[in-house]
């Protein structure tokens, strides 16, 4: 009897094509012409920068400059770890999750 529950577990697990990291299957975004394909929210997010980051690179509208500045200051603090300090670490990736 738990063997199948066990298989059933297995089965339900899938994989993020992006960072490897293994989520339900109702957690992961799927690709339109592509449903093999599952990305979660943290790797769609990030795809989403990569996307908006080089799609007008010349572009000089107030949003974009804002992104371009958010994006550079992201970069610095990657650079320098301070992500990964005890107490400003957590705020700095909640804050995170709410800029473009």
């Amino acid at each position: 009897m738990t063997t199948a529950a066990t298989e059933h577990d297995q089965q339900a697990r899938a994989t993020c094509w992006c960072c490897g990291e293994e989520y339900d299957d109702a957690e992961l975004t799927r690709l339109g012409s592509h449903p093999e394909v599952g990305v979660c929210s943290g790797c769609a997010r990030w795809l989403a920068r990569r996307a908006r980051a080089g799609s007008g690179p010349d572009e000089q509208t107030l949003p974009a400059r804002l992104r371009r500045g958010v994006d550079r200051a992201r970069g610095q603090v990657m650079r320098a770890g301070i992500h990964d300090w005890p107490v400003v670490g957590p705020l700095l990736r909640r804050l995170d999750r709410h800029l473009p």
